[in-house]
């Protein structure tokens, strides 16, 4: 596969990474610890060398998971995970106190049995700490050599100014893909501006994008996406027309509609990697093929005049979940 650097920090890795949330946590049954190492396993056969994970996923299980998981392959890839809620509970709310930071990496760097967190973020903004706190810290830890580099997710822009003044900001990683777009206005400017990587997640909508989902799909008691007013079933349906329009655009092309959807991404800027997420081998070769797919600067305009008419129904957070977004 090929690879990218995450803006100007120098840290490379593959072109599309992997999303690893979703083989611990939040869409519904995970599966069985064996088939989760095997499944991360066979993504570095196939040349992934960038994983997400967050103590929040589980919480803490799947940093464990990872931790087994890459343990052979240590030193040919690179872990990126996140401090930033209390006990790492998201719903118990954010703690970025100087003092969690240090122990949540402590923590981590135990559960992923390495010596360094290649890339730790925020993994969201925490008004009651000046970021400026925040970065500090992550700076000592820089220079302890617990952590190589700093990341922000779902940031402001002026947070992120804030932040890069004080330890530069290796790669931002927020929602972004061709139903949500809200990062071009502001963010992916100041990104550019400021030399730092983009790291979209959920490229694929939450799996919306695949074509897979529909009004009459039902979701597992525990899978996030019950909660997501943009995945009730009304929104599903409005929100088909996308669906159907990268679908034409995937014939075209000869891929799939998540390949489509992935290799847009990646014609966006030459610093953003997209981490799909996925518990099938099948999918996860899908998602990596995506990287073979150039898409023509013809292809790209018709994407655009495509969709420029639909607009996607629904939030796609609940409003206690919205509260930290975009400081």
């Amino acid at each position: 596969m090929q690879t990218r650097t995450l803006g100007k920090s120098g840290l490379q890795v593959s072109a599309i990474g992997l999303g690893c949330m979703g083989l611990s946590f939040a869409y519904g049954e995970a599966p069985e610890r064996k088939d989760a190492i095997a499944l991360l396993r066979a993504a570095v056969d196939l040349g992934v060398t960038f994983f997400d994970t967050a103590e929040a996923y589980g919480p803490f299980t799947n940093e464990d998971l990872l931790g087994e998981a890459l343990a052979p392959v240590r030193d040919s890839v690179v872990i990126a995970t996140k401090f930033g809620f209390k006990a790492g509970v998201a719903r118990d709310g954010v703690d970025s106190r100087p003092e969690n930071i240090r122990a949540v990496t402590d923590a981590a760097l135990k559960r992923l049995r390495t010596d360094r967190i290649d890339l730790l973020y925020q993994h969201r903004v925490d008004p009651a700490v000046p970021i400026e706190d925040v970065a500090g810290t992550v700076k000592e830890l820089i220079a302890a050599g617990k952590v190589r580099h700093f990341g922000m997710s779902e940031a402001g822009a002026q947070t992120i100014r804030k932040a890069h003044a004080v330890q530069p900001v290796a790669a931002l990683q927020s929602e972004y893909s061709l139903w949500w777009r809200e990062p071009e206005a502001e963010i992916l400017p100041t990104l550019e501006e400021l030399g730092i990587g983009f790291v979209p997640f959920s490229p694929l909508g939450r799996g919306f994008l695949t074509g897979a989902i529909d009004a009459s799909t039902t979701f597992n008691a525990k899978d996030f996406r019950s909660t997501l007013p943009r995945f009730a079933a009304e929104a599903r349906d409005a929100n088909h027309v996308l669906v159907d329009r990268i679908g034409e655009i995937a014939t075209r092309v000869k891929a799939t509609r998540a390949q489509v959807a992935l290799a847009w991404l990646l014609a966006q800027k030459p610093w953003m990697v997209p981490i799909p997420g996925t518990t099938k081998l099948s999918r996860l070769k899908e998602n990596i093929g995506a990287a073979a797919l150039t898409l023509s600067a013809e292809d790209l305009q018709r994407i655009e005049r495509s969709l420029a008419d639909i607009k996607v129904q629904g939030e796609r957070y609940p409003a206690s979940l919205q509260l930290n977004v975009g400081r």
